[in-house]
């Protein structure tokens, strides 16, 4: 089975809907929307988008903290998305079931606490190292063998420090994560059966709404869901085990549909 994370940017300037649910009211009802049709929801407080004003840790803290709370009340599995130490370690502490860092937990500092902790750790790729997204251009056929090598050398230094390897997954970056490049992320989508056997570790695909596809179909965020759907479908296809989307509905809708096909209902 797919586990899908359903996205809530608690943000003032994400790309896809950046202001919408500030308000912890709204926060808290739409993630249990989410909840309806999503395993997991991601909650995000800080954009990782390129030019994204800086947060404070005590206020992605304070954006997350009632989401957080309201979902554990309703036994909701939480992933914490941060890049911020001081967050992460909040995060572990609310015992959440996933930590998903676009930098790939670099701070080595950190690794104790992760490694007294029973969270899944997403760790993401990015073409700059340190995150947040950027503009640099990349050529698409050089970047599976950065990635490759950038999760041989993370997955050493967290399975060093005492962490599981089990509790590790993978996500190759898509979008200005993989640089400006056009073509560099459908190439990396091409690859997920490569990276799965590359490393036998379950593998994270978040393309939902990404300026790739907006680019690709010439549609702006609020008519691209179907492209996002198309892309999450063909991920799936090729082995990926977690789908981050901000439509976790129409996605189970589309797999319920393909697994009936298939003659697999489970």
């Amino acid at each position: 089975m797919t586990t899908l994370l359903g996205i809530l940017n608690i943000t003032e300037d994400s790309f896809s809907d950046g202001g919408k649910f500030l308000d912890p009211d709204v926060a808290r009802v739409h993630a249990l929307t989410l909840a309806k049709d999503a395993d997991v929801i991601d909650l995000g407080a800080a954009s990782s988008k390129p030019d994204a004003k800086p947060v404070a840790t005590d206020v992605e803290i304070a954006r997350m903290a009632p989401v957080v709370t309201l979902l554990k009340e309703n036994s909701v599995a939480v992933s914490i998305d941060t890049f911020a130490p001081e967050v992460q370690r909040w995060a572990l502490a609310q015992n959440v079931g996933y930590l998903n860092d676009v930098r790939g937990f670099p701070d080595a500092a950190l690794y104790p606490a992760l490694a007294a902790s029973s969270a899944k750790l997403i760790a993401m790729f990015s073409v700059e190292g340190l995150g947040p997204a950027t503009r640099l251009r990349v050529p698409a056929e050089e970047l599976f063998n950065r990635i490759v090598e950038f999760f041989e050398q993370r997955v050493a230094a967290l399975t060093k420090a005492g962490i599981a390897r089990e509790r590790i997954i993978l996500d190759p970056g898509m979008g200005l994560f993989l640089g400006s490049h056009p073509d560099a992320s459908f190439t990396v989508l091409r690859q997920i059966a490569d990276l799965k056997k590359r490393f036998d570790l379950p593998v994270l695909i978040s393309v939902s709404r990404k300026s790739f596809l907006r680019k690709l179909v010439g549609r702006e965020v609020p008519d691209i869901g179907p492209a996002t759907l198309a892309a999450e479908l063909y991920a799936v296809g090729q082995g990926a085990d977690l789908i981050r989307t901000h439509d976790p509905r129409a996605l189970r809708d589309a797999l319920a549909v393909f697994r009936a096909l298939e003659g697999n209902k489970a």
